[in-house]
C-alpha cells in the first residue's frame, strides 16, 4: 500500500470511530423510553396499567371480608398519630415515602390483596398506582380511606362534599380540542434501561410525595389559564354534565399513551387531572409524573365542584351510605 492509500485508510478508520463515538454519545429519550417500557408487556406488571387495569380500588367490605381470615394485608400510609388514634386491625402504619421499601421485605404469597389505606382514597390511590406499576398485582387502594370505615374517620370527605356545588354555574359544555402532538418531558436519570429509569423516577415521585401531586379546586378556578386540566371522563361525560372552563377530555384506558394522546399533554405547564372522586385522578398523576409531567390531581374529583350535578347523572359521589361503621382499633 502507498502512502496516499495508508492515509485515506487511516482517515477513513478515524472518520469511523469518530462517528461510532458519537452514536454511543447520543442522549437516551429516558421519557420515550420508560413510556414504551411502561405500555408492554415487558413492564414489571407484564401490561400497561394505566389503559387496562387502572385504578384498582377495593371497598371497605371486602376488606373486613378478608381480614378476618388473614387474606389481606394492610398498609395504613397515614401520620404516625392519626394511626394511633384509629386504625384496620392488623394493619400497618408505614410511611408513604417507604411504601416500597416495605412491600419489598413482605412475603405475600398467603394474602389474596394488599389495601393501601390513607384518608379518603387519593393518597392510596397515588401509593397504589407505583406498586402496581411496579409489578405488584395484588396492591388495592381502599375506596374512600378511612372515611369508609367509620364515621369518626369521615370528616374530610364529609367537608368536602358540604361545599361540593361551589363550581356548577361555572361549568361548560363548550368543548376544547387537544393540541397537536409535541414532545414527552426531559427526564435525567442518567439510566438508559427502562427498568432503571423506572427504578429511578419512582424513588424521586416517592421522595416528593402527595402533596405536589395534588390541587384544590379552588386553587385551579383562581386562575384556570396557568393550568392545562384534563378531563379524564367519557366523551358524554365531558358534555352532560359538563366540564370546567377550557378543560380537554381523555377517555378513561384508551387516551393516555403514546400511539394515542400522552404527547398532547404539554410539558410548559401544570397538568391537572380531575376525575369523578380524585382517587383515579390520583392513579393517573403518579404515573404522568413518573414520565416527568408536572401533573396534579384535583382533590375530591367532580365531588368537590358539582355535586348535585353528578347525583343527577347517577355519578359516583360519597354520601352516608359509604361509611360503614365498623370497629377499629388505638394504640
Amino acid at each position: 500500500m502507498n502512502r496516499k492509500n495508508l492515509l485515506l485508510a487511516i482517515a477513513l478508520l478515524f472518520t469511523i470511530f469518530i462517528v461510532s463515538c458519537e452514536k454511543e454519545s447520543e442522549p437516551v429519550n429516558e421519557a420515550e423510553v420508560l413510556a414504551t417500557y411502561l405500555e408492554s408487556s415487558e413492564s414489571p406488571l407484564k401490561k400497561d396499567f394505566v389503559n387496562s387495569d387502572m385504578p384498582t380500588i377495593i371497598a371497605a367490605d371486602e376488606v373486613k371480608t378478608l381480614n378476618e381470615t388473614n387474606q389481606v394485608y394492610i398498609i395504613d400510609i397515614r401520620s404516625a398519630a392519626d394511626f394511633a388514634a384509629g386504625h384496620i386491625k392488623n394493619a400497618h402504619n408505614v410511611a408513604l415515602a417507604d411504601i416500597l421499601t416495605h412491600i419489598k421485605g413482605i412475603n405475600l404469597a398467603s394474602y389474596t390483596k394488599v389495601a393501601v389505606v390513607c384518608y379518603t382514597g387519593q393518597t392510596s390511590g397515588f401509593a397504589t398506582s407505583i406498586l402496581r406499576i411496579m409489578g405488584y398485582d395484588k396492591a388495592y387502594s381502599l375506596k374512600w380511606g378511612m372515611c369508609s370505615w367509620h364515621a369518626d374517620f369521615a370528616g374530610r370527605w364529609n367537608t368536602a362534599i358540604a361545599s361540593g356545588n361551589a363550581y356548577q354555574s361555572q361549568f361548560t359544555a363548550t368543548a376544547t380540542e387537544k393540541g397537536a402532538k409535541g414532545e414527552l418531558p426531559v427526564l435525567t436519570t442518567g439510566k438508559t434501561t427502562g427498568q432503571e429509569i423506572l427504578e429511578a423516577r419512582v424513588a424521586a415521585v416517592l421522595a416528593e410525595g402527595f402533596t405536589p401531586a395534588s390541587i384544590t379546586a379552588a386553587t385551579v378556578f383562581g386562575n384556570l389559564s396557568n393550568y392545562y386540566i384534563a378531563n379524564y371522563w367519557t366523551a358524554a361525560q365531558y358534555a352532560d354534565p359538563g366540564h370546567i372552563p377550557g378543560a380537554i377530555q381523555y377517555t378513561p384506558k384508551e387516551s393516555i399513551k403514546l400511539a394515542a394522546d400522552l404527547k398532547t399533554l404539554p410539558t410548559n405547564k401544570p397538568v391537572v387531572v380531575y376525575c369523578f372522586t380524585g382517587q383515579t385522578s390520583a392513579f393517573l398523576a403518579a404515573y404522568l409524573r413518573l414520565l416527568g409531567y408536572d401533573a396534579k390531581s384535583l382533590l375530591y374529583g367532580g365531588n368537590a365542584m358539582i355535586y348535585d350535578k353528578m347525583v343527577g347523572k347517577s355519578m359516583t359521589v360519597f354520601n352516608a351510605s359509604q361509611i360503614k361503621g365498623y370497629t377499629y382499633e388505638t394504640n
